[in-house]
């Protein structure tokens, strides 16, 4: 079984925030692929569903979004699976809007859901990082991760959320490279002015 884990808040206030990128995709592939109903087990939301050949668990964590390996290390204790069965999908605010990069193992780069799940489970997880773009001060990145997706936002965001869909098996069949490359070929990053993209961490 593989697990696809949303980052994210639990909550109708935070339901749209650009923090529940995540979580929104996850929302999507359960819809899309018919997984079964959401169960509330393990401090997470769970369901359970096939996509081709691949049994597959979707998770949403409901310890809020710095928690999240604590929900994570009690669904890969009770399923007896070992950390690289994970694949998490959260926002990152040093990617460009509509910018995505897969990558396993690695830094967590100040992301703290990120460094839950290492501190709790280690690093070897597939992070796929959906970029919103960083709002250019440190004082504003709380503001900006905790507010909804704008309409421009959602210009991409939306054709991205379809994307990553169409491109899953590629993922699932353990082939990251050739998932990147799809997503990125059918949902295109909306171009930048330079001076205002995203500042990179060097992990791209």
């Amino acid at each position: 079984m593989l697990i696809l884990s949303g980052q994210g808040n639990p909550g109708d206030r935070y339901a749209k925030n650009r923090h529940n990128a995540g979580f929104l995709v996850i929302d999507d592939l359960h819809e899309r692929f018919r997984f079964g109903p959401w169960r509330a087990k393990f401090e997470s939301q769970i369901s359970e569903g096939t996509v081709g050949r691949h049994k597959v668990l979707l998770v949403k964590p409901q310890t809020f979004y710095n928690e999240t390996g604590r929900a994570l290390s009690k669904v890969l204790q009770f399923y007896k699976l070992p950390t690289h069965e994970v694949t998490l999908l959260y926002d990152e605010i040093d990617l460009a809007p509509g910018r995505l990069r897969v990558k396993r193992g690695g830094g967590h780069s100040g992301n703290n859901g990120v460094r839950s799940m290492m501190a709790h489970l280690g690093e070897d997880f597939r992070r796929i990082r959906i970029g919103i773009g960083h709002p250019g001060d440190k004082s504003m990145v709380m503001p900006h991760v905790l507010s909804d997706f704008s309409k421009a936002d959602l210009d991409w965001f939306a054709p991205m959320v379809t994307a990553i869909g169409d491109a899953l098996p590629f993922l699932l069949d353990g082939d990251d490279e050739r998932f990147q490359t799809e997503v990125l070929r059918l949902a295109p990053a909306p171009k930048h002015d330079p001076k205002q993209t995203a500042r990179r961490t060097g992990e791209d």
